[in-house]
């Protein structure tokens, strides 16, 4: 399972009822094309804006029923997801909101701001998800909402040496400057390719928030039935699985990314395996 791009929720695996894989992978080409639009290719931002705003207008048609244009390919299943199964239009204007803001490249002052950006661009797929499960129970949104916010934070921790040369900044500014490291600084040593002290501690601190969310968010496995909770228990199990591989290289993710491969796949079963439910409360019934 990996933790990378539109990848880190799962796209119409053999996991997944085959009734839902149409709605599914229309969600996903939905967020792939957006993507793109946002951070691929060439364009200057000017141009990425406005591609995106033509984009937002086709969702906005789609939604009433007129998919023709240039993104039909993409614009055509969703529709026909969204009138099969009530798909929320807010969960895909938010998704839509967080790449327009990509095009921006803005810094983030403190973690309540990375927080609002992740709950536009990561969360609205977990709650997708769970409306076409038809679970909507308010404990099981937010430990979605908790589930997708960590893997968007690990994605973060993990692209280091990805994001940062390209002038990527989703650490905190608050959170650098305690460790006494600036935009600028984090950039040089990104180039360098090897990690200060300070930055090994910062990305350190920060992975541990992203590992307190996920944790947070797990027991959300043990709501969702069937094969899509197996699968949940992988995707938990896979962003646990890369943050032990940023601690292994001593919180250096500059010298080289983390990510899984074929020898993780028995560790990643064992722990989905094992993962208990919590322990019930004294008094309360089984």
């Amino acid at each position: 399972m990996s933790v990378d791009h539109y990848e880190n929720f799962p796209v119409a695996s053999w996991l997944c009822p085959p009734h839902l894989r149409p709605a599914i992978q229309a969600i996903y080409w939905f967020a792939r094309t957006a993507d793109d639009l946002a951070d691929e290719g060439d364009a200057g931002p000017a141009q990425r804006a406005a591609e995106l705003a033509d984009y937002r207008q086709a969702l906005e048609r789609a939604a009433r029923g007129d998919t023709a244009g240039r993104w039909a390919p993409v614009f055509g299943p969703l529709h026909q997801a969204m009138r099969r199964h009530a798909l929320p239009l807010k969960a895909l204007q938010d998704l839509l909101s967080a790449f327009e803001q990509d095009v921006h490249n803005p810094l983030y002052p403190d973690r309540d701001t990375l927080l609002d950006y992740c709950a536009r661009s990561a969360n609205p797929v977990g709650r997708l998800l769970l409306h076409l499960y038809g679970i909507d129970a308010p404990a099981a949104l937010s430990e979605s909402d908790a589930v997708c916010t960590a893997l968007q934070l690990i994605n973060f921790w993990q692209d280091l040496s990805v994001d940062l040369p390209r002038g990527r900044h989703y650490i905190p500014l608050a959170d650098a400057r305690r460790h006494g490291l600036t935009p600028a600084a984090l950039a040089r040593e990104a180039a360098q390719g090897r990690a200060s002290a300070p930055f090994r501690a910062l990305t350190a601190e920060l992975t541990g928030w992203a590992r307190d969310r996920m944790l947070a968010g797990s027991p959300l496995v043990h709501r969702i039935p069937g094969r899509a909770g197996w699968e949940l228990r992988l995707v938990v199990q896979g962003g646990l699985r890369i943050l032990d591989k940023i601690a292994a290289q001593g919180h250096d993710t500059l010298a080289r990314r983390p990510a899984l491969g074929v020898a993780d796949a028995p560790r990643l079963l064992w722990r989905a395996w094992t993962m208990a439910p919590a322990p019930m409360p004294a008094g309360r019934p089984a």
